[in-house]
């Protein structure tokens, strides 16, 4: 689906980004997908929130496992956008009201 995203960025406002925290093998894909997208014109000033799922699985990586393989420091400090990181469990709902609470702050104060 990565190849057609951008028919979809519109007038998009925010992006919520899933990486598989349980699944280490596909991180190096998914921070190819999320370089290519903080780096679309379209989603310049899109506020983004980055989500680590299945954490509730015991294998999965820590946040601060992810951060360091992925370079996230450095990518935030590069990228335009606001970006927020939450880990979440979306089987158990773990997480989920961060999630939400970023999303009606985030639109309370959109354009």
């Amino acid at each position: 689906m990565g190849p057609i995203w951008s028919s979809y960025f519109g007038n998009c406002h925010s992006l919520l980004f899933m990486m598989d925290a349980a699944n280490p093998t596909q991180l190096s894909a998914s921070c190819v997908q999320l370089l290519g997208l903080l780096s679309a014109e379209q989603l310049a000033e899109a506020s983004v929130l980055i989500l680590f799922n299945k954490i509730d699985l015991p294998c999965y990586m820590t946040v601060e496992e992810m951060k360091s393989l992925i370079r996230l420091p450095d990518i935030i400090a590069c990228a335009k956008q606001n970006i927020t990181i939450a880990e979440i469990s979306a089987q158990k709902g773990t997480g989920l009201s961060e999630v939400l609470r970023w999303l009606r702050d985030t639109h309370r104060t959109d354009r």
